[in-house]
């Protein structure tokens, strides 16, 4: 009597490799689609008319688009974080009240708890954030730890040969921002 073929092939180094590729794959293009969602191509807010702007320091581009905005009227407060000596606070702006902070610490948590404090001070119930694009999602995560109001966050792209080196520090901040440093 002959065998009957069997319906499987047996469990060797190629069908392992094979899986491992897989999942490899699934995971390469998990990781592709998660950078591109939260950094790349963060969730956007239009500009609207609100109590305050606030521009959280770093690439270029930002005061430009503050000021812009400032400009255009969007808020009668225009709020610019100058870590150090070097970031430069904006000229006057006709009908804006320009305040220029150096947050403590020297990042996007202490600029989403400078913004909690003055906002309670002020009685700012909505913001305008300026921030990278890249940093857009995980900004919106510190300052809604800090802050209660209405937060319409505006990325402005970093320079394209800054995105590499952008992507991999964001997610190791977004690493520690879920992991290490929960509270505002």
């Amino acid at each position: 009597m002959a065998a009957a073929p069997l319906d499987h092939a047996p469990a060797g180094p190629s069908r392992r490799r094979a899986i491992a590729i897989a999942m490899i794959g699934t995971l390469a293009i998990a990781f592709t689609a998660a950078t591109a969602r939260l950094f790349v191509f963060p969730h956007r807010d239009p500009p609207a008319p609100v109590d305050a702007i606030v521009m959280f320091a770093g690439s270029p581009g930002r005061l430009e688009r503050a000021v812009a905005l400032a400009r255009a009227g969007y808020a009668p407060v225009l709020a610019i974080s100058t870590p150090t000596a070097t970031d430069p606070c904006p000229d006057t702006i006709p009908g804006v009240e320009v305040i220029c902070f150096a947050p403590s610490p020297l990042t996007t948590q202490g600029e989403s708890r400078w913004v909690g404090a003055a906002a309670a001070r002020r009685g700012w119930h909505s913001l305008i954030v300026i921030t990278s694009t890249s940093q857009s999602t995980r900004a919106r995560l510190r300052l809604g730890r800090c802050y209660p109001g209405e937060a319409r966050m505006i990325g402005v792209a970093p320079p394209r040969h800054l995105w590499p080196y952008m992507i991999a520090y964001e997610w190791a901040a977004m690493g520690k921002a879920l992991l290490l440093q929960r509270s505002c």
